[in-house]
């Protein structure tokens, strides 16, 4: 998305503020698509600069750190995840945001009001989307999985006696 972003910043060619009946329609238009556009580049490159440092950081403490540094690795992404995920949100909204701003500069009324018009029901839709996922793979915190589980738990696995092993006729 941050490409896109940077993309729709450079390659866009607004029209002139002559073709407007009023000045301030198209430079109340533009100020608002480069802040949309430019704070939607920002989010994303976040997201990007979220995900690198989380990547790295995370798998070299979890690969190479001291004793308990995968469940401590494994807890800190877990944790950062949804200050990735809000940026990334963010990042969409804004670039659609964008969008509108850049419809009603280039097209006709009739073509903005349509445009808007997917553009609101792409919103709707990825909300919509977020929340039926959400919920499909939601879990209770508390109720999850550590390693004290696995050691002291019903299924751990504790060493055979070697007296079990000479009764098998292998000791």
């Amino acid at each position: 998305l941050a490409g896109l972003d940077v993309t729709m910043f450079i390659e866009f060619q607004p029209p002139s503020n002559d073709e407007w009946a009023y000045v301030i329609i198209p430079r109340t238009l533009k100020f608002i698509y480069y802040v949309l556009i430019t704070s939607a580049f920002c989010a994303n490159i976040l997201v990007v600069a979220q995900t690198t440092i989380l990547s790295v950081l995370g798998s070299s403490l979890a690969l190479r750190g001291q004793d308990g540094s995968m469940m401590t690795a494994t807890d800190g992404l877990y944790a950062e995840r949804m200050a990735v995920f809000h940026a990334f949100g963010h990042g969409l909204l804004l670039t659609i945001g964008s969008v509108v701003m850049c419809v009603w500069l280039h097209l006709h009324w009739e073509a903005s009001l349509i445009c808007c018009g997917i553009s609101v029901w792409t919103i709707l839709k990825m909300r919509s989307t977020y929340y039926r996922i959400v919920k499909k793979f939601d879990f209770d915190d508390s109720l999850t999985v550590d390693f004290q589980d696995i050691f002291d738990g019903p299924a751990a696995i504790h060493a055979v006696p070697s007296s079990m092993w000479r009764g098998m006729g292998m000791g």
